[in-house]
């Protein structure tokens, strides 16, 4: 996912949506956790699990989801053929096999990646689900009308940049074989030993042929998970999903599948959702929030009462808020500059800008601190936890400007506590000790997206965020410091218009391992080499706090997403 908008987008999507950090494990309360024993804490299936959000689950076609890990709801519906682990914390951001025997079988230099598909997988009308229907799930990916999903296969795959899906090209991709109706197997115009997590989106659900019906397909996907659309009102407002009788608990290890019937309504205001979710009266005892957060006045209230407080989730997902630099607009084309400015900020008042240290913890690295991110420790520019003014003003003195200087930093006008006026007025605060007069430039959030990742209009100054497309260093270094990735005409995201060769080629070098682990170890020493060229400042990483109901049981949240897996959770 992206910044702004689409990041938004599809981190509400994916419930993740926005928001999160750390490598802590992620959990609720004990007497809800899977692995209790005893009377009323085991989970048992039946009942109604209402999910109660803002966001509108817009957009319910595989090809158009933006996910990561396949969503919350969606995946519900969407099996891939990879999937995320359903674990709590840190173990919950490995990959694991889905509808596939394994994570991938890869060739020596990981450009051709193998699947074997599970026997007796079935669609919801309980025909069989073959390769062939994979195939074409992915191939009307590309078509130009169900477009906004994730980019990586037009990108990776042989012929896909310009492959022009189904409706307009039957032959379909020659990248993609499926030489029986087990297997199929992916040809790739790069190493890219990522691949398996690239696997758990959306794009790879089955579609049978005989059955899309183009954009129409969204109102009744047909299913490959343990539930199925019953009912799509309003573009997602309202989702009404049943049991898929033809999903089978033995070729899914991870979905639980506890609920008999879960019931989506959207469209509602945060407040509102914490209001019931806090009262749990009737259905609401039963309901759970893929996209609300508590905010800050909501957090303080829950924190003194000990029963709200038990029914409080806490989540990390791989998420950074930091400033950007245009390092060719002056005065940021001195590195100086930009180190003066790093020295200068107060990351404490961003934190309590941000909703205080519960909602926000401090970011000295680019990359979320978490290990499968490959999170290696440093501050280069260290300027404890209220900001190092006295260094920051000898850094400005040395680059000409020992009277100090006058910026313009642009913001959102979003309440996001994020990229909104609270954050920026904390750094203006900030900088001002440090002789750095910093003039605001709010925009309405369209114009914040429009500009920031315009290469012609990108202002030397700004707010940004980065989120997880899945919990690895690749995802979220590319896109930002990889040179061959600045767009000129379109919506760029490497704000630094950083293009250096060794970056380039070392992000080239990981792409080849398959050893996940080796690579975030290198994943993070890049982070760091990156970092000594001041091009970001990393502020903080956002936390999760999410309330359940009083009769929501099986409590599971992964690092992956940061939010409860509703794939996981019981109500009876």
């Amino acid at each position: 996912m992206r910044q702004s908008s689409v990041i938004a987008r599809r981190v509400a999507a994916a419930s993740v949506s926005l928001v999160v950090a750390a490598g802590a494990a992620a959990c609720g309360p004990k007497d809800n956790d899977a692995k209790s024993s005893g009377g009323d804490s085991q989970p048992r299936k039946g009942g109604t699990l209402t999910v109660l959000n803002s966001n509108p689950q817009s957009d319910f076609d595989p090809a158009r989801l933006y996910t990561s890990g396949g969503g919350n709801v969606p995946s519900l519906v969407f099996r891939t053929l990879t999937t995320r682990n359903r674990e709590d914390g840190a173990a919950g951001a490995e990959v694991v096999p889905d509808l596939a025997t394994d994570t991938g079988r890869p060739s020596e230099n990981a450009t051709v990646w193998t699947y074997t598909l599970k026997k007796g997988l079935k669609f919801e009308d309980g025909t069989p689900i073959t390769s062939a229907d994979v195939k074409y799930g992915i191939e009307r990916s590309f078509a130009a009308e169900l477009s906004g999903g994730a980019p990586y296969l037009r990108d990776w795959l042989i012929g896909g940049a310009d492959y022009q899906g189904p409706y307009k090209d039957k032959k379909g991709l020659d990248s993609i074989e499926t030489p029986d109706a087990l297997t199929i197997v992916f040809h790739l115009n790069k190493p890219e030993g990522e691949f398996p997590y690239l696997a758990t989106q959306t794009q790879f659900t089955p579609v049978p042929k005989a059955k899309d019906t183009g954009t129409k397909y969204e109102e009744h996907p047909v299913s490959s998970g343990p539930y199925k659309v019953v009912k799509n009102e309003n573009d997602g407002e309202r989702l009404t999903l049943e049991r898929n009788t033809h999903w089978s608990a033995s070729t899914d290890a991870e979905r639980k599948a506890y609920p008999d019937t879960i019931d989506v309504r959207s469209g509602l205001d945060s407040s509102v959702i914490n209001q019931r979710l806090s009262s749990s009266q009737g259905a609401d005892a039963t309901a759970v929030t893929t996209d609300t957060n508590l905010g800050p006045a909501e957090l303080a209230k829950v924190t003194g009462d000990k029963a709200l407080a038990s029914r409080v989730g806490t989540g990390h997902f791989g998420y950074t808020n930091y400033l950007a630099f245009n390092p060719k607009v002056k005065p940021f084309d001195d590195p100086k500059v930009r180190q003066a400015i790093s020295y200068a900020v107060d990351r404490s008042s961003v934190i309590n800008a941000a909703g205080g240290s519960s909602l926000a913890e401090p970011a000295t690295t680019y990359l979320p601190n978490q290990k499968s991110f490959g999170y290696t420790p440093y501050d280069l520019f260290p300027a404890g936890a209220s900001g190092n003014a006295a260094k920051a003003r000898e850094l400005l003195a040395q680059a000409g400007h020992k009277n100090g200087l006058t910026i313009t930093l642009t913001h959102s006008n979003s309440k996001d506590f994020e990229t909104s006026p609270e954050i920026a007025t904390a750094v203006q605060d900030a900088l001002k000790k440090a002789g750095i007069t910093v003039k605001l430039q709010g925009l309405e959030e369209n114009d914040y997206s429009d500009k920031i990742h315009s290469a012609k209009n990108e202002p030397g100054f700004f707010l940004a965020h980065w989120g997880a497309d899945w919990p690895s260093g690749g995802p979220f270094l590319a896109p930002i410091f990889d040179g061959r990735q600045i767009v000129k005409d379109g919506a760029n995201f490497n704000s630094g218009f950083l293009d250096d060769k060794s970056v380039n080629g070392e992000i080239d070098a990981i792409n080849k391992l398959t050893d996940l682990d080796e690579a975030a170890k290198r994943w993070g020493a890049l982070d760091k080499k990156i970092g000594e060229q001041a091009l970001t400042v990393p502020l903080f990483h956002p936390v999760y706090k999410r309330l359940y109901g009083e009769g929501v049981k099986n409590i599971v949240i992964s690092d992956w997403t940061g939010v409860l897996d509703i794939s996981q959770v019981a109500v009876k």
